[in-house]
């Protein structure tokens, strides 16, 4: 069995240490784990590498960081001009094991020759993206797992334009990683030497004054700030980056009012106050709503522990403080900025991902706004603004994903909490000025343009046997397709693997514009929509339902019957 030769290879193998022998041998009677450990390399999802940290091929440690980094050196070097001199930035964020990742990938950039920058500490992922680009770098790292458990870590690659690799891209460096098969291939110097050689520097304020600046540029209504002083923040990092930073950059724009949760704001690799540190598990906000009662907040804010990520929370009619879907957020962003424009530029867009609410859609519509749809991922909302920039037709305005990310500016090229952070107390801050909370707005917005409920489900399969469940619902989903979901009946048929859409009424097809994916959207003859996809970064399969209705009562009613007749097929399926 391949699995068993490659675990007695580490094992015996000296280049391998004894820290990382010692936690193998302790699993030497469990084929099991095993298995688990070195069935398959861990591989590039929408991310990066992810993965459980531990030792073993489809782990994370720094032997797998180590040929990760090795791998990327030879692309850099093949594909950058003057990729040596110009380096690469590293930042990393508080999980176990980060710090120490972020050294094994700057000792191997130096062993290749080329510079490595690296943060003196936490850093958020928005401030790497930009100082890619500030440095005019060949590329960038980001230690993290976003908001995964504690036991995950990762590795994410970002290009010359500050964007993550997209997959053209980063396929190159899969096939460099690929050819990588003995790791005494991988090129390493010391610390010291890497100093000596002025391959390894140390970065941090003068990088943290430029992107704070930057981001206090893009406040849109400045006097909403200043005539608000009784507006209140309630603000948590979820124990991570974005304790560095949030805080400052809110006081400097000139919110006065600013309370952090000192519990949440101390890193912690364990994350110890939540169960999960994601702004979309409602339950990360206890802790904030316990602070925001106490100090009677307007609105509470979370960043995930690499602060890409945000969440907000605002009290309803009934004194209760509610949590915004990402959809709802981005909804009320899309309107807060075009509505802030004196004038809109033309070729103006906003772009945001196939599974995400259309009603940000309808919104740019009534301002005369396009929007572009791209796969899910914001690496490629960030190779869309890139085109743009090339080109010259278009005019960047806002990108969202469904999944709490939201970005405007063109300084970053990632999703990006910080900046989004100071737009939502804002926007928060001038709706308390006409006398309205966010969920007023929403509520204004959706008179509008149509009541839009939208809900996730998240089934859990890990391991080999959930990979292989997670491929037998797909395969079945995709090759036993229905002509309805309850009693409405199903418009359009878009599997963007093989890159086609159906329309069910005619039979007609035609090609999809995005690359290819496994992902499956069903559009139903009233606008409602479901898109079922495998996660690129953790062991699940992603339902996406989208109800739309006249009012509150008919879109949730709606929603529930299309849920209901999804899972169950699923469950048929297994």
């Amino acid at each position: 069995m391949e699995y068993m030769k490659k675990y007695e290879e580490w094992l015996n193998n000296p280049y391998f240490d004894e820290e990382t022998k010692k936690e193998l041998w302790c699993i030497y009677d469990n084929e099991k784990e095993i298995e688990e450990r070195f069935y398959k390399e861990l591989e590039f999802g929408t991310g990066g590498l992810r993965g459980i940290i531990g030792a073993g091929t489809n782990r994370i440690n720094k032997y797998i960081v180590r040929k990760a980094t090795q791998g990327l050196s030879n692309y850099l070097l093949k594909e950058i001009d003057n990729a040596k001199k110009k380096g690469v930035v590293i930042a990393f964020d508080s999980r176990y094991k980060s710090p120490e990742f972020a050294r094994e990938a700057a000792l191997v950039l130096g062993g290749n020759g080329i510079k490595a920058y690296v943060f003196e500490s936490l850093r958020t992922t928005p401030e790497l993206s930009f100082s890619v680009r500030e440095l005019k770098a060949a590329g960038g790292i980001v230690i993290t797992a976003s908001h995964n458990p504690p036991e995950y870590n990762g590795y994410k690659v970002y290009g010359e334009d500050g964007g993550q690799l997209v997959p053209k891209y980063a396929k190159k460096v899969i096939e460099e990683i690929r050819k990588i098969q003995d790791y005494s291939q991988v090129n390493y110097i010391n610390e010291q030497e890497a100093k000596d050689k002025d391959l390894l520097y140390i970065i941090g304020e003068e990088i943290d004054r430029k992107y704070i600046d930057m981001v206090k540029s893009l406040a849109l209504r400045k006097d909403v700030i200043e005539k608000t002083k009784d507006f209140k923040i309630v603000y948590t990092p979820l124990h991570g980056t974005g304790a560095m930073i949030v805080k400052k950059v809110l006081t400097e724009a000139g919110f006065k009012n600013f309370f952090p949760v000192k519990e949440q704001e101390v890193p912690d690799s364990n994350f110890s106050t939540v169960e999960s540190p994601n702004p979309e598990q409602h339950d990360a906000f206890n802790m904030a709503i316990e602070l925001a009662e106490k100090v009677h907040a307007d609105i509470i804010i979370g960043t995930d522990p690499d602060c890409d990520r945000v969440g907000v929370v605002v009290k309803n009619k009934e004194g209760k403080y509610e949590v915004l879907t990402g959809n709802q957020t981005g909804a009320l962003l899309t309107d807060y900025i075009l509505s802030s424009m004196e004038s809109i530029p033309k070729n103006s867009v906003i772009i945001k991902t196939i599974v995400t609410s259309e009603l940000g859609s309808r919104i740019a519509e009534s301002y005369g706004v396009e929007t572009i749809n791209t796969l899910t991922g914001f690496k490629f909302i960030g190779e869309k603004i890139k085109e743009f920039e090339e080109n010259g037709d278009r005019n960047f305005l806002f990108g969202y994903e469904e999944s709490y990310g939201y970005l405007t500016g063109t300084s970053v090229r990632d999703k990006d909490a910080v900046i989004s952070s100071l737009l939502i107390a804002e926007m928060a801050a001038y709706y308390k000025l006409k006398g309205m909370t966010l969920l007023d707005g929403l509520e204004h917005l959706y008179e509008k343009f149509g009541y839009y409920r939208e809900d996730l489900k998240s089934m859990v399969l890990k391991g080999k046997e959930g990979l292989e469940k997670i491929g037998r619902i797909m395969d079945n989903l995709r090759n036993n397709q229905q002509l309805q979901i309850g009693e409405i009946k199903i418009h359009i048929i878009r599997d963007y693997l093989i890159g086609r859409a159906k329309f069910v009424d005619n039979g007609r097809e035609e090609a999809l514009d995005l690359p290819k994916s496994n992902v499956l959207h069903f559009t139903l003859e009233d606008g409602s929509w479901i898109a079922i996809r495998p996660s690129g970064t953790e062991p699940k399969i992603k339902i996406y339902f989208s109800a739309i209705g006249e009012n509150k009562e008919q879109a949730e009613k709606k929603l529930n019957k299309i849920k209901k007749h999804i899972l169950r097929r699923i469950d048929e399926i297994e």
